[in-house]
């Protein structure tokens, strides 16, 4: 319980009875002092009288003398009975007074007790309040603790409720959430099978495709070569033939006809040849076109392939020259007359995607 901070008035409350008490005290000392003063005897007069007997005076103003000097002396017993007189009243006087104070301080000191003892009561009375308040408001306060306590543990249950009510739902949005991923992935994995195997069959298909095209394109290539080797082989023997039989003008005429033919069959093998080995990259479009210059010995050896002028795509004119150094030698060279051989050492050919594709 939290002391109760005391009034003015009660802070000065003992502080005053001890200041009264201590005035008592002092006025209860002179009183005492002045009763027990001892009674004083009464004053003597006092009369220093010097007379001068004077040789010149007569009795007369001796007897004068000495009565003035009597009646001096009765002035002053007089005088000091009054004086006596004068100071018992005065003693009584202050001892009347002294009583009278005295009997102050003592209604004071009553009072002042009354007042102290009314101010203890109601201190008293004060304090009990005081304590009735307290004990109230701590009654209402244990109250209110034991309210609220409930009330926490309520709110901490509910808030407990809900929250595994919320870790549930977010389990089963999970679990929900995961099936129809795993239902998602299943599907797209099907799907990605399915466009895999599909890919795989067509691959399959153009590749069975390509090969019976290459198949076609080879046994056509084979066949041609053949032709042209035998037409070659027939040409030359007919050259032959007619050089022996003709005159020299006509020879020469055949042999040039026959030289142009030849090339016209050579420049045909070496596109098939380089058909063979070509491998075609896919950036290779139509009506593009590149010139290669070729090298090559009187065996058929190729020595030197490179590109005189470009089709403006690096892939194709790079596939178009392997493809020709690829057939490394052409046999059907060797039979070929230094002069028809001529035009082979250093030439020129122009090579297209549909050349190369034969």
């Amino acid at each position: 319980m939290q002391q109760r901070e005391p009034s003015a008035s009660e802070s000065y409350f003992w502080p005053s009875v001890w200041a009264i008490a201590l005035h008592v005290l002092v006025f209860g000392m002179l009183f005492v002092s002045f009763a027990m003063t001892p009674e004083l005897p009464p004053a003597k007069p006092i009369v220093q009288a010097t007379l001068y007997q004077l040789k010149s005076k007569s009795q007369a103003t001796t007897q004068t003398n000495q009565k003035i000097a009597g009646e001096a002396k009765k002035t002053a017993s007089r005088q000091t009975e009054e004086e006596q007189m004068e100071q018992k009243k005065v003693e009584q006087q202050a001892v009347k007074a002294a009583e009278q104070k005295k009997e102050e301080a003592a209604q004071k000191a009553e009072e002042a007790r009354a007042e102290a003892e009314a101010k203890k009561a109601e201190q008293a009375e004060k304090a009990e309040e005081a304590k009735k308040t307290a004990e109230a408001k701590k009654a209402e306060e244990a109250k209110k603790a034991a309210e609220k306590q409930q009330a926490d543990i309520a709110k901490k249950k509910a808030e407990e409720e809900a929250k595994k009510k919320a870790d549930e739902e977010a389990k089963k949005q999970a679990a929900e959430e995961a099936k129809k991923k795993a239902a998602e992935d299943a599907k797209k994995k099907a799907a990605e099978d399915a466009k895999k195997k599909a890919v795989a069959e067509e691959a399959k298909k153009k590749a069975a495709e390509d090969a019976k095209k290459k198949a076609a394109a080879d046994a056509a290539k084979k066949k041609a070569q053949d032709a042209a080797r035998k037409a070659a082989e027939d040409k030359k023997a007919q050259a032959l033939a007619e050089l022996l039989s003709d005159t020299t003008e006509r020879q020469q005429a055949l042999a040039d006809e026959q030289g142009d033919q030849v090339a016209g069959d050579f420049d045909d093998l070496i596109r098939a040849r380089a058909a063979e080995g070509w491998a075609r990259p896919p950036s290779a479009r139509k009506n593009m076109t590149v010139v290669l210059q070729i090298g090559m010995l009187p065996d058929g050896t190729i020595t030197s392939v490179s590109v005189a002028r470009s089709s403006g795509d690096g892939p194709f004119d790079s596939s178009a020259v392997a493809a020709v150094k690829n057939i490394g030698r052409l046999t059907e060279m060797q039979g070929l007359k230094p002069s028809e051989f001529n035009p082979y050492r250093s030439f020129k050919m122009t090579f297209t995607p549909e050349d190369l594709a034969l």
